[in-house]
């Protein structure tokens, strides 16, 4: 018996199962392509890879983020968010009117209310946000939920750490959800401290070693904090050293996040709350306390604010869709802060018409990131956009780790969400739209500010890179829809 030519049969018809399986699941085009490529020229690796991470989990919903059992309350919720932001769009705030497609598509395809009334402030790196975050948290007086990607057991960690424990000693209800992966130092030590202290900690995802690869894929890359139901933290800035600039770290970190008093805070908790019941395997129940209450909040403030979250468990990027529109409606000029660039097809579309059209595009990257193949794939996206007449920008004084958009000095958005693929499609992240003048103005400022530590990539010198060099990249480019 040939056994020989009894694997190749095997293996040819194994193949064309796993290529139709590829073509069958795989909504993107750019994806199946990709996939199918690696499967073909990859033997056997090329089917770890798809297997590993290209299962389309938005078919097979990871958890549901419904944190309503009643649904008659569901109902009356609905109404409610569709009538106050129906009250807000027809008192025609000229800060929205502009921006009513954008505004739009988030409430109908997440039901995430436009909320009047807020404070918003930004907070630029570690070192300005941290005081702010350790303040607010010392004047909890009910709860405090707090969910992070990297949790690091390091100063700053502990601090956050030991203060959280003092609270939950005072009576404060406190509930701690971090990544499995992302907050991996203090997965042993740290969280059983704060278990013993009274406070409710939880992995997302846990990682195991079955189905090991997947569960590194689909990570919470979320940074929420929450306290009281009225004060909410969303940003770029997780909770490790490396985010403080101090004489201790050679590296300068660059960051944004915000902090919003408000009624948007209750979208934050409503997040929180999905995470939550997933997390903890069991239902936290709506409490009145979790929420912002009218009367016991007085706020000059005018700003408004819509929460928008998307992950694996949504039935489309909503997040990628929001910048894909908030591109779309830019007039004169849309200013991108991001670390990591793999915006995929469509993106890349809305970017270049809308260069080509008039509108002024700069994004501002990293000079280096921390992947060198993630480097390679971002550099084959280049070229297009600055044939189209978009400027790009490597940050050369330390590490640019903001995720922020400022469209004609009037919309503003900062959140969790890198302009890539990852976190469009496979990690849980959170932004938060600001509709001010003020906030994308001061916003605009800073990444003025930052171009001054940036070097302007020279289209003619881009074009004239070695063939190799430029090559590596368009394999790498290939690649970009996996990485």
């Amino acid at each position: 018996m040939n056994w020989i030519l009894l694997g190749e049969i095997a293996y040819i018809i194994i193949l064309i199962l796993v290529c139709a399986r590829v073509i069958y699941d795989t909504q993107n085009t750019t994806k199946t392509l990709a996939y199918l490529l690696a499967v073909l020229f990859l033997p056997f690796i090329g089917m770890i890879i798809y297997f590993s991470v290209g299962i389309n989990y938005r078919k097979r919903k990871i958890y549901s983020k419904n944190i309503f059992n009643n649904p008659e309350l569901e109902r009356k919720m609905r109404m409610r968010i569709l009538a106050i932001s129906g009250a807000i769009f027809s008192d025609a705030h000229q800060s929205v009117k502009k921006y009513l497609k954008l505004s739009t598509l988030i409430l109908r395809r997440s039901l995430s209310p436009i909320t009047y009334g807020n404070d918003v402030t930004l907070l630029f790196n570690g070192e300005n946000k941290f005081p702010r975050v350790f303040e607010d948290i010392r004047n909890a007086k009910n709860h405090i939920h707090v969910e992070y990607y990297i949790f690091d057991a390091d100063d700053i960690g502990c601090k956050f750490i030991d203060l959280l424990i003092e609270k939950a000693k005072e009576g404060v209800s406190v509930r701690f959800i971090y990544d499995d992966f992302g907050s991996r130092q203090i997965r042993k030590k740290q969280v059983s401290r704060l278990r013993e202290a009274g406070v409710l900690a939880f992995p997302f995802y846990k990682i195991k070693l079955i189905a090991f690869a997947n569960r590194l894929n689909y990570r919470n890359h979320r940074k929420i904090i929450v306290i009281d139901g009225s004060i909410g933290y969303v940003g770029g800035i997780n909770v490790s050293d490396k985010y403080i600039n101090t004489n201790k770290n050679s590296l300068y970190w660059r960051d944004t996040h915000l902090r919003i008093e408000g009624p948007a805070v209750s979208t934050l908790q409503y997040v929180f709350m999905g995470d939550w019941n997933y997390c903890a395997g069991k239902q936290l129940k709506l409490d009145s306390s979790f929420f912002l209450h009218k009367e016991a909040y007085q706020s000059t403030s005018k700003q408004l604010v819509q929460i928008v979250a998307s992950g694996p468990d949504s039935d489309i990027p909503l997040i990628q869709q929001t910048l894909i529109q908030a591109i779309n409606l830019a007039k004169k000029e849309i200013l991108i802060t991001t670390p990591y660039f793999i915006p995929g097809e469509s993106m890349m579309d809305s970017l270049t018409i809308a260069a080509s059209s008039g509108v002024v595009i700069k994004l501002l990257i990293p000079d280096k990131s921390d992947s060198t193949l993630v480097d390679f794939a971002a550099r084959s996206y280049y070229g297009r956009l600055l044939k189209s007449g978009a400027k790009i920008f490597r940050y050369k004084k330390g590490f640019v780790h903001a995720k922020t958009i400022v469209v004609d000095n009037q919309l503003a958005m900062v959140g969790t969400a890198n302009m890539d693929i990852r976190s469009f499609d496979l990690n849980f992240e959170v932004n938060a739209v600001v509709y001010d003048k003020e906030i994308a103005k001061e916003l605009s400022n800073e990444f003025y500010n930052d171009l001054k530590g940036a070097s302007e990539i020279d289209f003619e010198t881009w074009k004239n890179r070695k063939t190799l060099v430029q090559l590596s990249e368009k394999i790498a480019g290939l690649l970009s829809p996996m990485l």
